[in-house]
């Protein structure tokens, strides 16, 4: 059955000349030098073919994105950053006419959260949240499956 669905959605995507995004950066947008770290050491063993674009808070995001004629895959955003948090960040994104017909899928990526801070991410249009796994196993198999979900999904920039 399930090799029936793939050829039905292959064929589907062939036709109507729309194709997953696959190759764009990931965003990631963390103050947290080791989550850095970690996060460029997963990407690397995964063996993924997205360049990685990394940033300590959400100002220099929105320039990056305000600038750049690249088409992110997702960014992964920690909520608590010192100057503009992610929740800023995401509501900017938000406002901007501009960025949002971007459609660049917009995933919380962060440490801890409590039942607030989910609630008021989900205020916003956001597209996943996360709070990051414990051990560095648990967070290469988080990335992959992240990853994994966006490069076969279709959104809006996958119309050629």
């Amino acid at each position: 059955m399930l090799g029936k669905l793939s050829f039905r959605v292959t064929y589907f995507i062939n036709q109507t000349n729309m194709a997953p995004i696959t190759d764009g950066p990931i965003v990631y947008v963390d103050d947290d030098e080791d989550d850095h770290f970690f996060l460029k050491k997963a990407i690397a063993e995964l063996g993924l073919p997205n360049e990685l674009r990394t940033f300590r808070d959400g100002q220099p995001v929105l320039d990056y994105l305000l600038t750049t004629h690249e088409k992110p895959l997702i960014i992964l955003c920690d909520i608590n950053m010192h100057r503009m948090n992610g929740l800023e960040l995401r509501r900017q994104i938000d406002a901007n006419e501009y960025l949002k017909q971007k459609s660049i899928p917009f995933i919380f990526f962060t440490t801890g959260a409590g039942p607030e801070q989910v609630l008021e991410a989900y205020k916003g249009n956001i597209q996943g949240f996360h709070t990051k796994a414990s051990t560095y196993l648990q967070l290469k198999q988080q990335i992959h499956l992240i990853i994994s979900y966006w490069q076969a999904c279709l959104h809006p920039n996958s119309f050629q």
